[in-house]
């Protein structure tokens, strides 16, 4: 089954994003420092405070308070680099999750169209575990911090209390052990309990922004990526030949067509569509046949239904009436085929295209089937070049590259995503814009490519010279819809005459 992922949960982007944190840590360590410095100072002066209070009252009395207030210190100070330790791990489990979520968000519609719920769902599952662990981990160390406060702030008062007969028999005033209970409640308590609060919390977030920084900038998950130029487009490839630059047809894993009687690609039976109970019909009583390595084009104004109709197709949005069929079999979930089978007779691109932090080859490979041996670099070269994106995975170092979506354009993005599709072995690929960013040159490129990869094709086409690729052009325009070549449209259909009027031609393949 091709199964998509959405990526390892690797660092975020760098570049500015780098910077950013980088900023953030830096506040963070200024600010629990000075927090740290006025704590301490406050901690010191009234523990100077006290005990010349008590030398004052009865010297006796520093033998009641001094003894458990040094021991809780001890205790503190044992806990304080296991807690920065855990305080660390924590913030981390923490960051993990947080990419996690973000990652998979980004890519929900993916994630639904390549029926990689159940996977997405495990990798969130384990980092909420980790993050859940690590809040265990550091709530116990708590309790050692809590240990501590009561050996070395409420002790004394419990032992003050206790040992009452044995001072007033040594010759120690009821007043001077008023003043002591005094100096123990109202002013040592209470700056022992900002101490341990403060540098427990302030503290340990201290030692784990420094220790960051003195490993340098953040991990982003791998090494520093390589950023190809930022401009708003892709780069113009040259247009390709069939081939490859070795002679050689392209060598990728290919559509994997149903084998039996050759049965159509994609079915739509009297489908309608509504985004509600009350709203109006985006799509009534829409037939339609795509056969087996067709290529059919859908062109209309903006809302007449184009990308409702990519989406019912990969399976997000389900036809409030009639029927989608895939390769003869009904395109649910059922007991011929579960939604990870079916996630692999069809794959999505979207005009957003989705590219997450990792190496171009896992970018790449995310669409093949699970457990399957990664194809070679040369089939992985040749997919590339085959859509026009050799240059840019050039930009990159090559194949382990590392990928910033952050860096890239909407048309470098579009290219990858062009790649993967290419590679996987879906055999009907739907593009909903999908090279909306490109030139047309660099659209061109990247079409012809799919026509000569075999399997079924939909284009929501984007510019009108897409649909004169396609074999069938279904025009969509509200209730009213036709479907046919270019030729019999230009009889037929008054908006694809229109159309068809602006567009002025491109150089062929």
């Amino acid at each position: 089954t091709a199964v998509g992922t959405p990526g390892r949960a690797a660092g975020e982007a760098s570049g500015t994003g780098v910077v950013s944190r980088l900023t953030h840590q830096v506040e963070i360590a200024r600010d629990s420092f000075a927090g740290l410095v006025m704590v301490s100072r406050s901690f010191l002066f009234t523990l100077a405070g006290a005990v010349l209070g008590l030398v004052a009252l009865a010297p006796v009395l520093l033998l009641v308070v001094v003894p458990p207030l040094l021991a809780g210190l001890a205790v503190f100070a044992g806990t304080l680099r296991p807690l920065a330790r855990r305080q660390r791990d924590f913030l981390v489990a923490d960051e993990e999750l947080a990419r996690e979520v973000g990652t998979t968000v980004r890519a929900l519609r993916d994630v639904a169209a390549c029926g990689a719920q159940e996977s997405v769902r495990r990798r969130v599952e384990r980092r909420v575990t980790a993050e859940r662990r690590a809040a265990d981990a550091l709530a116990r160390w708590g309790v050692a911090r809590a240990l501590a406060l009561g050996i070395g702030g409420r002790l004394p008062v419990v032992l003050l209390l206790v040992l009452t007969p044995w001072l007033l028999r040594h010759g120690v005033s009821a007043g001077a052990l008023a003043g002591a209970l005094t100096y123990l409640t109202q002013s040592l308590l209470p700056a022992l309990q900002s101490l341990v609060h403060g540098l427990g919390g302030a503290g340990a977030r201290l030692a784990v922004v420094i220790g960051r920084l003195r490993e340098g900038a953040p991990d982003s998950g791998g090494p520093a990526p390589r950023t190809p130029t930022p401009d708003s487009r892709a780069p113009t490839p040259r247009t390709p030949s069939p081939r490859t630059p070795s002679g050689r047809p392209p060598r990728t894993p290919g559509p994997r067509t149903p084998s039996g009687p050759e049965v159509p690609a994609l079915e739509l039976r009297d489908v309608t569509f509504a985004y509600g109970p009350a709203a109006a019909p985006v799509l009534t009583g829409l037939d339609l046949t795509v056969p087996a390595g067709g290529r059919l084009a859908v062109v209309g104004p903006s809302g007449a239904g184009k990308s409702t109709l990519a989406l019912l197709v990969a399976g997000l949005l389900h036809p409030s009436a009639g029927e989608i069929r895939l390769h003869g079999q009904p395109a649910v979930p059922g007991r011929l085929r579960t939604a990870e089978q079916l996630a692999g007779q069809r794959v999505l691109i979207p005009q957003e295209s989705y590219v997450f932090t990792g190496s171009v080859r896992e970018n790449l490979c995310c669409l093949l089937p699970q457990g399957s041996a990664p194809p070679p670099g040369a089939v992985l070269l040749d997919a590339v070049e085959a859509v026009g994106a050799r240059a840019l995975v050039r930009q990159f170092g090559g194949l382990d590259g590392w990928v910033d979506p952050v860096a890239l354009s909407a048309g470098e993005r579009q290219q990858l995503a062009l790649a993967r599709a290419y590679l996987s072995p879906a055999p009907l690929v739907v593009l909903d814009e999908a090279s909306s960013h490109l030139d047309p040159a660099a659209e061109e490129v990247a079409e012809y490519a799919f026509i000569r990869r075999g399997g079924a094709l939909v284009m929501i086409a984007h510019r009108i010279s897409s649909a004169l690729r396609a074999e069938l052009i279904l025009v969509l325009d509200g209730e009213r819809t036709c479907c046919g070549t270019h030729a019999q449209l230009l009889e037929c259909s008054a908006l694809y005459r229109d159309l068809a009027a602006g567009w002025a031609p491109q150089s062929r393949v």
